[in-house]
């Protein structure tokens, strides 16, 4: 890893994601929502290990990610993933957290973990319940004084805002429409598009290709409690994205805007789904020695600071220092996967670059498909790397911005087109 006063940035030599899977993406309070975090991180774990043909016994490292606690056992995830995904109980389990780029940085630490020597394979997992964000009270602990008022909060409303800056995230995105002089039709236009090429994506079994469907089942631990997924009611299983639909421009544009005046609404910002995702990350050496053909070399991610105000702007300055550092230009890549937080944050991102909106998001964005915080980084690079593939393309880019003023950026490689 190198550092500048323009972030960090790493390059790895022979990295390997060896394969990747999620779940369905659930719109908040839907047929996921009753579930933990952890039983959705390992339903992930268990899958992408069968799906990419690795024993647990061959996992040296497990890095997960998990943003608000969605149970009573969120300081056991890492752990619960792990042990119930069938790695040695001598493996140690690591949650890490970089707000939405929280699964970006689980490549970033599996590479640098595995080209230190500490592992030759790495299991990933992001997971999020957004439905099961807590009401909660930090200032109770002592008990309740007279007459005090009581200090419940919703947990997920409370982390939209910035107290640092006095700003909330959607404010942020208003903030980068007036710098780059983005209009709210501009806005609903987007997000129209991200929901049609969703849609469409759906339609031709892209994204089924990336999904395990969630259905009931108990996930055995010998020795220990058992533990798992059940539905409600009557469903048997959960096996696509619910938030997709067609939503035109006119309809979009009848939508109240957050802010008086402003352009971001609750149709042309990210929606708030259930999910988890996980990718097995591997180096050349185990690839070669056990025959795999992997998904992806992952080639570089850098990370960068940028104001908290705008901190939407955060992909641009992350893949200026990415492809700066790895020798590449911007018309050397064939695919971008850019979170879409917000419309206007995404659209800020491409005109500062200068990117080809043709190349972004091809299948879809957060806007039509979800934003399930610590998953979404894991997903979004799955997603780049299977995306490249079918289109036989070399170079990908998948990134994101993230609270509080950061930006973080992988290079992926196709190795069916290098």
């Amino acid at each position: 890893m190198t550092a500048s006063r323009k972030g960090f940035f790493n390059a790895f030599q022979d990295i390997w994601m060896l394969d990747g899977v999620r779940t369905p993406m659930v719109d908040y309070c839907g047929a996921l929502g009753h579930i933990s975090p952890t039983d959705l991180g390992i339903k992930a774990a268990r899958a992408v290990l069968a799906r990419a043909g690795v024993p647990g016994e061959h996992i040296g490292t497990v890095i997960t990610g998990n943003m608000a606690p969605g149970d009573y056992e969120q300081f056991m995830l890492p752990r619960h993933i792990s042990l119930y995904a069938g790695v040695p109980q001598a493996v140690p389990a690591l949650m890490t957290q970089r707000i939405c780029g929280t699964g970006f940085e689980l490549f970033r630490q599996a590479g640098e973990q595995i080209e230190s020597g500490c592992a030759d394979v790495a299991l990933l997992a992001g997971a999020e319940s957004m439905t099961r964000n807590p009401i909660a009270a930090f200032t109770h602990r002592t008990g309740f004084k007279l007459g005090a008022p009581v200090e419940f909060k919703d947990f997920l409303w409370e982390a939209l805002n910035d107290s640092a800056a006095g700003i909330t995230m959607i404010q942020t995105a208003e903030n980068l429409a007036k710098k780059y002089g983005i209009t709210r039709e501009e806005v609903d236009v987007f997000a129209s598009g991200s929901f049609a090429k969703a849609v469409a994506a759906q339609q031709a079994g892209f994204h089924a290709g990336e999904i395990v469907p969630v259905v009931n089942e108990t996930f055995e631990l010998p020795g220990y409690a058992a533990r798992g997924i059940r539905l409600q009611g009557k469903l048997t299983d959960v096996a696509q994205d619910t938030h997709a639909r067609i939503s035109p421009v006119d309809v979009l544009a009848k939508l109240r805007s957050v802010y008086p005046g402003g352009v971001q609404t609750g149709g042309n910002s990210s929606a708030l789904v259930d999910a988890a995702a996980a990718a097995v990350v591997a180096s050349g050496a185990y690839a070669r020695a056990e025959g795999k053909k992997p998904l992806a070399r992952v080639v570089a991610a850098a990370v960068v600071g940028v104001p908290p105000e705008i901190m939407g702007i955060g992909p641009a300055p992350a893949i200026q220092l990415l492809l700066e550092r790895a020798g590449l230009k911007l018309d050397d890549i064939g695919r971008f996967e850019i979170n879409e937080a917000q419309g206007a944050q995404t659209l800020a991102v491409g005109r500062e670059l200068g990117l080809d909106l043709d190349k972004l998001n091809v299948n879809g964005g957060a806007i039509a498909l979800g934003h399930p915080l610590a998953a979404t980084g894991v997903r979004l690079t799955i997603t780049l790397a299977r995306e490249l593939r079918r289109a036989g393309l070399r170079y990908g880019v998948s990134s994101a911005c993230i609270g509080g003023g950061q930006g973080i950026a992988l290079l992926l490689e196709n190795p069916d087109a290098a």
